[in-house]
């Protein structure tokens, strides 16, 4: 068989081979190439080839391009070294582009034997394919070996193959343009190497040579001519020469799928094995941050709020959640939520391609997907751009599909989400948005909340009202879509109106009054409680405490009432414990939630501490008839005096007790078993702390021992721990702790804390407690009139600290209770400078201390059942009080009485009358510096007289005030009131 499109024997082509008609079948019709540049060609050792001579003419008048000469650095393609074959004679070496020929030794004695099993023209280039490359195509083929000379090297192999361009950028190039780039279309003809044919629309090639039609050339147009020469070449050949008979694009194909395959593989293990380690939390072990909430002791009152950096989320509960609210959430973010299986593959596909430059940005690789994967984004993985993150989320979401219901997913995704508004979760977005509270959302409702969960600051109708609307509309739409909103329903609704935005505060204010100072010593108390910081702050607590609210208001009011017109330098602190329980009922610290807080402040107690004494000295089993000297006591370079000359004489610790007589309560402290050390256990038995704040050890001195000092309070101790340790003596001895928290829940309704009913521990005997209480039930009405309203039994005590040796105060007390309330009340200045009222008058425990107590109590337990006290037993063969009988002494003035409403001066006598306590044979003792007789002394009145003391007659001019007595006679002075100076 011949050789189509190739020489006979080596000979010439003939001229009407040339230019004649194509002979052979009729011309295949193909799809021709835009060509490029042909590869170059091999040496192919002694290949006899015939040079085809250049320029023949065709029958289209198209002169024969030369083939375009490659560049030096053209690569040549891989061969691989021949077998030896016999010598030819006469080598030619072959043209870059041309084809070789080969003589009747060698080449064409192999390829005019090759008969193509397909039955179609065989191309001589196809042989040459063949020769270089091995087998054409299958194996099958014959495989085809040129002749080599012995002494003639291999050809140099080429550093790398050729690069195939992309054939989509060179589609529909002219034949004349490609011509012009080098690669342009030839004229076809016959013969061997004839130039590529020019491929033009739908007319033939150039003639093809004695072998046949031509085929496409690289520069062909659409049906060209199939002649084919070196430039000819069809890509898909050189494609296949240089993989190695397999086409490049099989090549890729197989190798891409087994590429697909492999990573299907390794993303299934890797799947596996990631979802095998995933650690998903089950309900309730997930938390994010939220609002913890501070009750009053109803549950109802709001005191103050824990809000966390993240904002004002507060958990609602599955079983609470609208279902209208589920059902729109689905509409607006993930319609398949009660079908899929946590993920979405068209998600996850849209992440990865994200990740692939020229597909689109890093932002991609973070798409919502479902609600599922939203949750598990914002609750455990975060929201990181890549794909690792993404690939976690995948995993997790898949387990928790599987592991938690599709109503706690959904409850847990409303509880975490941002709806706007700094609202964090459903509840704080209810409150946002309609000031209501998510059991109580509508439909309407629903819809617009979900529907702002996409971009809160967009659809905001307050932002963007248009697009608020359209969004709403969309939702509900999806919902009657869903099946889960009947469409006439649907029909009847209107778009919902919302307040504005920071209507209702997200924050804390409360925080900023006396509520914050509770607050702090609530989060105190729950860290002291074990529940730690992570609890506050993402379980949602809901922390009732042990505050009344009747209790705190009347604090705050007669704090505030009571300072009213006072000079600004005054401070005070209120605070009240329950004896039956130790919860703190009111707590005034101060004005300021974020400053001093004067409860927990340490200062000198003064004469309200001599309670621990008598407490002491009863534990001994002394009774409180037991009698002492009120005179200056002297010993050992110690020298106690009575507050403004007061005295006694000598009287029972009862009497004593309530005149405030440190004289007696130091020398009973004297004979104490333990002495000043017996009183400061005693006060710490009741309930005065240990230690606080910078004090590691209270009541003693650095080296530890103990002052005698401490009886008349000399030692700092708090506010709240005088309301403690005197409701320990309400409460017949037994002690209570005193808190703040009653109870802890958390959001999801579980219980951290609940103290229940506290029993309580019995630090000293009813009868030690109750004998103290009897000695101290007239003390209010005898401080000024400060008994409680209606009547109701009290127990109490004053004290004052006085400031250095001036003689003026700087800590004035009142402390008392009932058997249901103990209140502490302390009046001083923060620098703890000298104290005195409006009218520059010292003040003591019993002037404002006395008036704010007073109102806090008679505030605290207005419309509660009157208490009385238990009835003490007897110790040291006396129970309660002893009876006293009464004295009226009659005091004279060396003054006269002027007369007051006049201003007039008038010379007289001033008598006073009071009735004293005393004790049987005793005598009433002389007062320093006061006579004891009828005299009728002359004087001159001056205007504007004063009272006396508790003296009935009118002063004048010299006003004489008698210590511990209480307010004078309330004189008038030109028709106008004054104040009258109170002490102790």
């Amino acid at each position: 068989m011949t050789d189509p499109g190739g020489t006979d024997g080596g000979t010439e082509p003939s001229a009407a081979g040339a230019s004649g008609p194509s002979a052979g079948p009729e011309p295949r019709r193909r799809r021709a190439r835009i060509g490029f540049p042909p590869p170059q060609q091999p040496d192919l050792g002694e290949t006899t080839v015939t040079p085809r001579v250049e320029g023949a003419p065709t029958t289209q008048g198209f002169p024969v391009a030369p083939p375009p000469t490659p560049p030096a650095s053209s690569p040549t393609v891989p061969q691989t070294p021949p077998a030896p074959a016999p010598r030819r004679q006469a080598p030619v070496q072959p043209s870059a582009h041309r084809l070789p020929e080969a003589d009747d030794a060698g080449f064409s004695a192999r390829t005019t034997s090759y008969e193509p099993l397909s039955g179609r023209a065989v191309d001589p280039q196809e042989l040459v394919d063949q020769a270089a490359g091995g087998f054409a195509g299958n194996e099958d083929a014959t495989r085809i070996q040129p002749a080599v000379r012995d002494d003639v090297p291999p050809p140099p192999q080429p550093d790398r193959p050729r690069e195939i361009p992309d054939l989509d950028k060179v589609h529909g190039v002219s034949p004349a343009a490609a011509a012009a780039a080098g690669r342009g279309a030839a004229p076809s003809g016959g013969g061997p190497g004839g130039p590529v044919g020019p491929g033009g629309p739908g007319g033939p090639g150039g003639p093809g040579g004695p072998g046949g039609p031509g085929g496409d050339g690289p520069g062909g147009g659409d049906d060209g001519g199939d002649g084919e020469g070196p430039g000819g070449v069809p890509w898909w050949h050189r494609a296949r020469q240089k993989a190695g008979g397999m086409s490049v694009i099989r090549r890729v194909l197989v190798g891409g799928v087994a590429g697909i395959a492999l990573l299907l593989v390794i993303a299934v293990l890797a799947f596996a094995i990631g979802y095998v380690r995933a650690d998903v939390p089950q309900p309730g072990e997930l938390h994010t941050n939220q609002v913890a909430t501070i009750y009053m002791k109803d549950g109802k009152t709001v005191l103050a709020r824990v809000v966390p950096p993240e904002g004002n989320r507060s958990e609602v509960a599955a079983n609470k959640i609208p279902e209208s609210m589920k059902n729109a959430v689905m509409s607006a973010e993930d319609r398949s939520f009660m079908t899929n299986p946590g993920f979405s593959m068209t998600g996850f596909a849209r992440a990865v391609l994200g990740r692939v430059p020229g597909f689109g940005g890093a932002d991609d690789a973070g798409g919502g997907s479902t609600i599922t994967q939203q949750y598990v984004k914002n609750a455990l993985v975060g929201d990181e751009h890549s794909l690792t993150r993404k690939w976690r989320e995948l995993i997790i979401s898949t387990k928790m599909a599987r592991s938690w219901s599709k109503d706690e997913i959904m409850a847990a995704y409303l509880n975490t989400i941002y709806f706007g508004r700094n609202a964090y979760g459903l509840q704080a977005a209810a409150k946002a948005y309609f000031n209501t509270t998510a059991e109580k959302l509508t439909v309407a409702q629903s819809a617009l909340l979900a529907s702002v969960v996409r971009s809160p600051s967009y659809y905001d109708p307050a932002v963007t009202p248009d697009a608020a609307l359209m969004r709403w509309n969309w939702v509900l739409d999806g919902m009657v879509g869903m099946g889960t909103l009947d469409k006439t329903e649907r029909a009847s609704l209107k778009f919902p109106k919302t307040i504005q935005p920071g209507a209702v505060n997200q924050t804390d204010n409360l925080s900023n009054g006396p509520n914050g100072l509770i607050k702090t010593q609530v989060l105190q108390e729950l860290k002291d409680a074990g529940i730690s910081e992570q609890d506050l702050n993402t379980q949602g607590l809901q922390i009732t405490t042990t505050i009344d609210p009747q209790a705190q208001a009347a604090a705050v009011k007669a704090a505030h009432n009571n300072l009213s017109g006072e000079p600004k330098k005054l401070r005070t602190a209120v605070v009240s414990v329950d004896p039956k329980t130790g919860g703190v009922a009111s707590y005034y610290g101060g004005d300021d939630g974020n400053g001093y807080d004067r409860v927990q402040a340490g200062l000198q107690t003064g004469s309200s501490f001599k309670v621990f004494a008598l407490v002491a000295a009863l534990e001994q089993g002394v009774p409180l008839s037991r009698v002492y000297s009120s005179s200056p006591f002297q010993a050992k370079g110690v020298n106690v005096t009575n507050s403004d000359g007061e005295s006694c004489g000598s009287c029972n610790l009862a009497t004593a007790l309530k005149m405030s007589l440190n004289t007696v309560y130091y020398r009973l402290m004297m004979d104490l078993n333990g002495q000043a050390k017996a009183v400061a256990d005693a006060a710490h038995k009741a309930g005065v702390a240990e230690s606080f704040g910078s004090i590691a050890h209270t009541l003693q001195q650095p080296d530890g021992g103990v002052e005698g000092g401490v009886v008349l309070g000399q030692y700092q101790t708090r506010p709240i721990d005088m309301a403690s340790a005197y409701a320990t003596i309400a409460a017949s001895g037994v002690y209570r702790k005193p808190h703040l928290i009653q109870k802890v829940v958390t959001a999801d309704g579980r219980t951290l804390l609940d103290r229940g009913k506290d029993p309580g521990q019995r630090k000293f005997s009813a009868d030690v407690a109750n004998n103290t209480i009897a000695a101290m039930e007239p003390i209010a009405g005898y401080s000024n009139g400060h008994s409680l309203a209606g009547g109701r039994e009290s127990g109490a005590k004053t004290g004052t600290a006085q400031y250095k040796d001036t003689g003026q105060n700087k800590d004035a007390w009142m402390v008392g209770f009932t058997p249901s309330l103990s209140t502490a009340v302390w009046v001083g200045s923060d620098d703890g400078s000298p104290i005195t009222n409006y009218s520059g008058n010292i003040v003591y425990g019993s002037g404002l201390p006395s008036d704010i107590w007073q109102s806090a109590m008679n505030g605290a337990l207005d419309g509660t059942d009157d208490e009385t006290f238990p009835t003490p037993g007897s110790i040291g063969g006396q129970a309660g009080v002893p009876y006293e009988p009464t004295y009226t002494q009659t005091t004279t003035r060396g003054w006269g009485s002027g007369d007051a409403t006049t201003g007039s001066e008038s010379s007289g006598r001033a008598t006073t009358q009071r009735t004293i306590p005393g004790l049987p044979g005793v005598p009433w003792p002389t007062f320093p510096g006061q006579e004891t007789t009828d005299d009728n002394g002359d004087g001159s009145g001056s205007t504007g007289g004063n009272g006396n003391g508790e003296g009935t007659g009118n002063g004048g001019g010299y006003t004489t005030t008698v210590p511990h007595r209480g307010a004078g006679g309330g004189v008038t002075r030109n028709g106008a009131p004054r104040q009258t100076q109170t002490v102790r």
